[in-house]
């Protein structure tokens, strides 16, 4: 029986933002390269770019020999953990996407390999080129009895030349609605002048607790802290910078004790309720709440390490990564600007959130929450427009704070 190995890669730049994926096919054998695919797929998030390149990757194996056995190797946890069955799959974009997957070849014909990322180059190179070359990047590149298999295969599934040309037709429109899509969301230069009144972020982290100046770690899995008495003072000092501005419409916090301390502080101020909103809690960190950096390093070298270089990356003890972040404020900043469009919105929250909101906003990579600078008590801001459009209007404003 054949043996492939697959080597597949996705990637977003602004997860969500305009993504692709890549994909290897090798003949385990020999180490001959048999297929090199990508696909530019318009604006998804990280995690559906890397289960579009390993769907991909096993429909190109399939093509080469429908009886062969396929190793796949990946430098997602996420997914490889996922499709071997040792976690559940919860997120209903990747739901549909990993069934599909498992529907290519029979049953304990695929295993998975998780490999670190400079082990995935190949992948990782045609997921970049995809995405440099935007909605016009669709490739296959095979030996030709390579080309010979696929050609057949696609005939077989699509009713010949028609079934080709239907295939073309659809991926052509596919490619067509991606681009409009992209153009929406991280399209340069100025938005058009009358795109109406913008919904406004104005972002507060939370005042100190005893576990901030110590900077430890502090998450939504932890001791749940309140503020002290400096984080208070913070809070309220915040509170008369925000009434002198004048502009707050409505106030929602993460539901976390200091959170909902900070927001009340604000409150009791502007004369405004607040509105616990669960989509802006902080990340959880899991066995690492509590502990600072350096007592993180000496205890999980290898976790810290994989944590700092990988998006997926969970902190150990199953805590929440920066992508699964990503993808929940993803989503809380969708819901919050459809219901408070032209409104200015005061959010309480904490150091990721607020971070990955910024980052969103620019379309910058996942390793910029790290080059980011967010103390206590600061204000940051984000705007967004009906076009799709998100302007960064302000960033750890600390100016209130001093006396």
């Amino acid at each position: 029986m054949r043996e492939f190995i697959v080597e597949a890669d996705g990637g977003s730049r602004g997860n969500p933002g305009p993504a692709g994926y890549g994909c290897v096919v090798l003949d385990a054998a020999t180490g001959e390269t048999l297929v090199e695919t990508y696909e530019y797929l318009g604006v998804v998030t990280n995690n559906v770019a890397e289960y579009r390149g390993l769907l991909a990757g096993l429909r190109a194996a399939h093509d080469l020999d429908p009886s062969a056995t396929v190793h796949v190797r990946m430098d997602s946890k996420l997914v490889v953990e996922q499709m071997s069955g040792r976690w559940k799959i919860k997120h209903p974009d990747m739901k549909p996407l990993a069934l599909e997957a498992g529907r290519v070849f029979p049953p304990g014909r695929v295993t998975y390999e998780w490999i670190p990322r400079e082990q995935n180059k190949r992948a990782d190179r045609l997921a970049n080129e995809a995405m440099d070359s935007g909605a016009s990047a669709s490739s296959v590149r095979q030996g030709a009895p390579a080309a010979s298999s696929r050609r057949g295969a696609a005939e077989s599934r699509g009713g010949g030349a028609a079934g080709a040309k239907a295939e073309a037709d659809v991926r052509a429109a596919r490619a067509e609605a991606d681009v409009r899509a992209a153009k929406a969301v991280a399209s340069p230069g100025w938005a058009p002048a009358d795109m109406g009144a913008p919904a406004t972020f104005v972002l507060l982290r939370h005042g100190e607790t005893p576990l901030t100046p110590q900077k430890r770690f502090s998450g939504s899995g932890g001791t749940d802290p309140s503020l002290s008495d400096i984080g208070r003072e913070q809070a309220e000092r915040a509170a008369e910078a925000l009434a002198r501005r004048g502009t707050i419409q409505h106030i929602l916090a993460s539901p976390l004790t200091r959170t909902r301390q900070t927001a009340a502080a604000v409150a009791e101020r502007l004369g405004i309720e607040v509105t616990v909103e669960d989509g802006l809690i902080e990340t959880d960190f899991g066995a690492w709440e509590g502990l600072t950096f350096g007592e993180v390093r000496e205890r999980y070298p290898d976790d810290l390490n994989t944590w700092l270089s990988d998006p997926e990356a969970e902190p150990t003890g199953g805590g929440e990564s920066f992508a699964a972040t990503a993808t929940r404020i993803a989503a809380t900043r969708d819901k919050l600007v459809a219901a408070y469009a032209g409104r200015t919105v005061l959010l309480v929250t904490h150091v990721t959130p607020i971070k990955t909101f910024v980052r969103l906003a620019l379309g910058a990579p996942p390793e910029s929450l790290f080059r980011m600078e967010l103390s206590a008590a600061s204000l940051s801001s984000v705007a967004y427009y009906a076009d799709g459009n998100a302007s960064v209007r302000l960033l750890n404003d600390t100016s209130h704070l001093r006396p």
